[in-house]
């Protein structure tokens, strides 16, 4: 989602309409027992999207038109140290990203018998849909909860300073795991469709990390997260306009095709470039007039990166993860598997 503090004019309207909000939404997350409340990012999005981007355009002269979601750090007296993430809305709308359909896919992949013993997702906690009365109108406010998770993200690893610090074999761990959340959840019969760092969750602390991958237990010690473009495999289709994070967004997708298995492998493949190397494959100018048509050429047209010497190894995986023809990529994710597994053993 794109983040509406990122322009001075929106920001301000949006800190003064918290004012009102949060005192309210305050009251329903005290009322259901969470304490210690600290509300982490607020943002305010329209109904409507605008040709060629992939995040809802943020607008704040209506709000009847608009919806707002939060990102909130709690204490519950039964779950202890919570996420949540809420959304504020007129219950007239069809909204797109709905926690609702998020909820969902939480509990039918935990629900899962063939991963069951594989947790790749955070266990929902509680899921709540009540009416609140804010700014003189009905609103519904969604309430979706998960463990907290200390140790952040995956791209919290990723930042200049942190990167610099990750060792070979830690980096691989990363890749490969990543992997196996994929290859589960398609197992599971979803799409993700926003593969991306700042998706995978890091369950454990620093030092649980093995030096050695495969030395330890394949059990996830990374979960996946933000399921709010998620389809299901047997009913994914095109979209009108490309929905995703640009960075990561298969070619097929700038050409309105449907997502597949092979547009999250794609994505998986521009997030292992970006583990070994610190950058992601592909760039743009943040100064460029037209940055859809830019992510589009970069994606579609730009040859795939060749890895320095010290990665070499990985050249053949990146390859065939991030080819521009679907059928020249991997067919599926367990195939990268093994091929990861092949370097580990050579």
């Amino acid at each position: 989602m794109e983040n509406s503090a990122s322009n001075p004019p929106i920001t301000q309207a949006l800190q003064a309409q918290a004012m009102q909000l949060l005192p309210i939404i305050n009251q329903e997350l005290d009322a259901q027992d969470f304490s210690e409340i600290v509300h982490q990012r607020i943002a305010q999005q329209s109904t409507e999207q605008t040709q060629g981007q992939h995040a809802q355009v943020v607008k704040t002269q209506h709000i009847d038109k608009t919806y707002f979601q939060g990102l909130t750090r709690a204490q519950h007296p039964q779950f202890g140290s919570v996420m949540i993430k809420w959304q504020l809305s007129d219950g007239a709308y069809t909204i797109a990203a709905d926690l609702t359909h998020e909820a969902d896919i939480l509990a039918a992949v935990n629900a899962s018998s063939k991963i069951k013993d594989n947790a790749i997702v955070p266990p929902l906690l509680a899921h709540h849909c009540v009416n609140v009365q804010i700014l003189e109108q009905l609103q519904q406010l969604v309430i979706v909860v998960m463990p907290y998770y200390p140790n952040g993200s995956l791209a919290s690893q990723l930042t200049a300073s942190k990167h610099l610090s990750l060792i070979a074999s830690q980096k691989h761990h990363f890749i490969t795991q990543a992997a196996y959340l994929i290859a589960n959840l398609h197992q599971a019969g979803w799409l993700h469709n926003d593969i991306k760092p700042s998706n995978i969750l890091i369950k454990g602390s620093d030092d649980e990390w093995p030096v050695d991958t495969m030395s330890n237990s394949l059990t996830p010690r990374l979960l996946l997260t933000d399921f709010a473009l998620s389809q299901r495999m047997t009913v994914a289709n095109s979209q009108p306009n490309p929905a995703g994070t640009p960075a990561y967004l298969a070619p097929e997708r700038w050409q309105r095709q449907s997502a597949t298995v092979q547009s999250d492998i794609y994505a998986f493949g521009v997030m292992m470039v970006e583990i070994l190397t610190g950058k992601r494959p592909f760039q743009v100018n943040a100064d460029s007039h037209d940055k859809s048509k830019a992510w589009a050429i970069q994606h579609c047209q730009q040859p795939i990166p060749m890895l320095s010497a010290e990665y070499s190894h990985y050249q053949c995986i990146v390859d065939k993860a991030l080819a521009k023809r679907v059928e020249r990529r991997y067919q599926e994710i367990d195939k990268a598997l093994i091929d990861l597994k092949l370097l580990e053993n050579s």
